[in-house]
């Protein structure tokens, strides 16, 4: 095809006229206001300024009933105007169903505001997956990824689109074309969908409201097929969001009764932007994940270690994990975290096990882990109770995983920052993590893979073409850093006190 596609919805669901299309827009992102401070950029509640999503949902109804609502994602999006240059945007098949995710051979997309170029290059990052396949018949009067272009138009530089239909697909085949696309911060996905349909305003609110709560919790599964037209896209994205730890600001939840309907037979909207707490290891955005979890062990780091012990003394004394009651912690500590438990003992290694990615509340990973590092770490004997006063322990908080992008491995070496990096590599169904504390015994980037390879059961000199590596960082709290370091041990209530 190659030809331009043209407007299917421009005069229906927003003006067909240029100059009033532009006003139109540029009047709803005008009355948007934008919070003082960001939940993805403040460590403890602190205003640091609103940092760009790395991914929202927005609704795709005529601009009269939706309009406002997709306003207040769209606006986030200004401070990265120069940044942003790809568009990945997902949204649901209304017209001709299709399996999977389907493409355009379109070169762009047109709106009365101007032509947005399709990114080729995106589509040969996927065009291999078996779910991803090119049907411009299903594109041709498709209204879901057309409504959400004159928004990118007002509020982005140049930019390029890769349009994509969804249609028949499971929650991880969706994931696995955003994660190939994720990119950094050049790259912004959307995600189209609208809520609850034809219900009246109250059942209407209710169930949009239990959507809200799923996305909050990145709970894709508690989606329904009637709560979003959006949902195989949607919950694409709240998996690979959980997978990737970010965070969900809820921006608007409204429905037609709310803007321009009557409230008998409404169709609900939302807004949500994802944040994530660093995006690549390398660049300046992984100083969000640093300065915040910096903030979060100054404040919190002694009860992190006197959870860990706690955990230890039950796991002695019971011989089971400790029950941790998360309503007796601040909301920061039941975030979804990962962390590793180390203890030494007389500065040998005496037991060492962790979470290489977030999949539980932070303060119940490091009860759960400090249990097992302490009684479960296959290479030790179960540490018995006469030993307490001769480990040292430390804590380390995890950044979410950095695919990295290597030619071979001497580009990998040559990418590997020591001291810095935490890696986890990959092959052949073989994996293994270092943390970034490992560089003190091996400083040398060949000597750090090398004894990594072997700990995942490789060769010290394999290679293939298939072979992964993901860094990350790590913020580390250490008993030996307290005024009192034998404070952790005496054993505290299961219920710790509020901070």
């Amino acid at each position: 095809m190659n030809a331009v596609r043209s407007p299917a919805v421009a005069g229906t669901f927003y003006p067909e006229s240029s100059a009033e299309l532009g006003t139109v827009v540029r009047g709803y992102l005008a009355n948007v206001t934008l919070p003082a401070d960001s939940p993805a950029d403040s460590p403890t509640g602190t205003p640091t300024g609103t940092p760009a999503p790395k991914a929202i949902i927005a609704p795709h109804a005529g601009y009269i009933y939706s309009g406002a609502i997709a306003a207040s994602a769209y606006a986030r999006l200004i401070p990265a105007k120069d940044t942003i240059t790809r568009v990945i945007l997902l949204g649901p098949c209304h017209r001709v169903p299709v399996r999977g995710l389907a493409a355009s051979s379109a070169s762009a997309f047109a709106t009365p505001l101007g032509d947005v170029p399709i990114d080729k290059d995106a589509f040969a990052e996927i065009s291999h997956l078996p779910q991803v396949s090119v049907v411009d018949e299903t594109h041709a009067e498709e209204h879901s990824l057309e409504v959400h272009l004159p928004f990118l138009q007002e509020v982005l530089g140049d930019f390029t689109v890769l349009p994509l239909v969804v249609g028949d697909a499971s929650n991880d085949q969706v994931a696995e074309v955003l994660d190939i696309l994720w990119g950094g911060p050049e790259t912004i996905i959307v995600i189209s969908s609208d809520l609850s349909h034809f219900l009246d305003y109250n059942a209407a609110s209710d169930l949009d409201r239990e959507t809200c709560t799923a996305i909050e919790a990145l709970d894709p599964d508690a989606i329904r097929q009637d709560q979003a037209c959006g949902r195989v896209p949607v919950k694409g994205l709240l998996t690979t969001a959980r997978r990737r730890s970010l965070r969900v600001e809820t921006i608007d939840l409204k429905n037609s009764g709310d803007t321009a309907g009557t409230k008998d037979r409404v169709v609900g909207y939302g807004a949500w932007a994802f944040h994530e707490l660093g995006h690549a290891i390398t660049g300046p955005a992984n100083t969000n994940f640093e300065a915040r979890t910096k903030a979060i062990l100054k404040e919190f780091g002694a009860t992190f270690l006197k959870i860990a012990g706690a955990s230890i003394e039950h796991g002695l004394a019971k011989h089971n994990l400790i029950s941790v009651n998360l309503n007796s912690f601040p909301v920061i500590l039941r975030e979804t975290g990962a962390c590793f438990v180390t203890l030494h003992k007389d500065n040998q290694l005496r037991g060492c096990i962790g979470s290489p990615e977030a999949h539980q509340p932070l303060i119940k990973d490091i009860a759960f882990n400090a249990y097992r590092a302490a009684l479960e770490d296959p290479r030790f004997p179960p540490l018995q109770t006469n030993e307490i006063s001769d480990i040292d322990l430390s804590i380390s908080v995890l950044s979410p995983q950095s695919p990295m992008t290597i030619a071979n491995e001497a580009d990998l070496l040559k990418q590997l920052r020591p001291g810095t990096d935490g890696l986890v590599i990959g092959d052949s169904g073989k994996r293994a993590l270092f943390l970034p504390s490992v560089w003190e015994q091996l400083p040398e980037p060949a000597d750090f893979l090398n004894r990594l390879k072997v700990k995942a059961g490789m060769s010290a000199e394999h290679w293939s073409e298939t072979f992964t590596a993901h860094r990350f960082i790590t913020g580390d709290v250490k008993q030996s850093d307290l005024e009192d370091p034998t404070s952790i041990w005496p054993l505290i209530s299961e219920t710790p006190d509020k901070h």
